[in-house]
């Protein structure tokens, strides 16, 4: 069995492997390094962050949807930028770790202000801009073509290259796609999660949240192969349901360059080095580099 899958460019960015954490899954910093090492992952893509403190949503906050699905209404809780280079960004170098950084505003100066905080920050290799948590009242940047493309404009201030972070729950993918390369994104990452509701048949308690986990992953294939066939040469970074290496593969094939893995991390917070094993597998048994293939499915 392969031990490695081996490295793969996302845009301009040369990752050491094509599997890396998902936002909001693996926390602000090294909490992960207790369970494997944090310099064989692609990156670790940390948890949003915002220009400013945040507490985020009252509990409860997270609830089993059955399957390994998930719902989450934790509403972007973080320290801020600037705390986070301070207390947590060091953590993360000493580990090893390549760093995506997540941003989030709830108006474009918002992001503007995020991303101009993390100007200069060592061992950040992108901005990843999260137009797209349903968490959180009035945060549908991603709803809106000329919003999300003032928004990805404005993480700009970061002087990195920048992700779109996109939303499934809209009407046309490639439309906001568009807007976001028009803004500079060098690089899509489809897809967040995708707004849900619960009822508790005893009480009629309803939970609102995002659902992930394996119930989204035929959403990010669709999302994924539709915006690799009408933006060839951009950068496409799979998340939604992968807990697998096969998961993993399924995303390469659709179209990805790269993908995360998030909520298999809350039953197994192993699982992003497990899937990265499983994937070597994979390219090993087709004789495959991850660029050749990459969207084999659409040819």
């Amino acid at each position: 069995m392969a031990e490695w899958p081996g490295p793969t460019e996302v845009g301009s960015v040369s990752l050491r492997s094509p599997v890396m954490t998902a936002s909001g899954t693996s926390g602000h910093g090294a909490e992960l390094a207790a369970y494997g090492p944090l310099d064989a992952l692609g990156a670790v893509v940390v948890k949003s962050l915002a220009a400013f403190p945040w507490e985020g949503n009252a509990p409860p906050r997270v609830l089993g949807a059955g399957g390994g699905s998930m719902l989450n209404r934790v509403g972007l809780q973080g320290p801020g930028v600037q705390t986070w280079r301070e207390r947590d960004l060091p953590g993360l170098l000493d580990a090893g770790a390549t760093v995506v950084a997540s941003i989030w505003g709830r108006t474009t100066e918002e992001f503007r202000a995020a991303a101009a905080l993390l100007r200069g920050a060592p061992g950040v290799v992108a901005v990843e801009v999260n137009v797209s948590c349903p968490n959180l009242e009035g945060h549908r940047v991603g709803h809106s073509a000329p919003a999300t493309a003032e928004a990805v404009e404005a993480a700009g201030a970061a002087g990195l290259p920048r992700w779109a972070k996109l939303s499934p729950d809209v009407s046309d993918i490639g439309e906001i796609a568009a807007a976001a390369i028009d803004g500079g994104a060098e690089t899509l990452t489809l897809v967040n999660t995708l707004p849900a509701t619960s009822v508790d048949t005893e009480t009629g308690a309803v939970f609102r949240g995002g659902l992930s986990g394996p119930a989204l992953h035929p959403v990010a294939v669709r999302a994924v192969a539709e915006c690799r066939a009408a933006f060839p040469h951009v950068g496409i970074v799979g998340v939604g349901g992968v807990g697998s290496g096969l998961d993993a593969a399924e995303l390469v094939r659709a179209g990805a360059d790269a993908v995360q893995v998030g909520t298999a991390i809350f039953e197994d917070p192993r699982a992003p080095w497990r899937i990265q094993l499983e994937l070597a597998s994979w390219i090993e048994r087709h004789g495959s580099s991850i660029p050749k293939a990459t969207g084999a499915a659409l040819h």
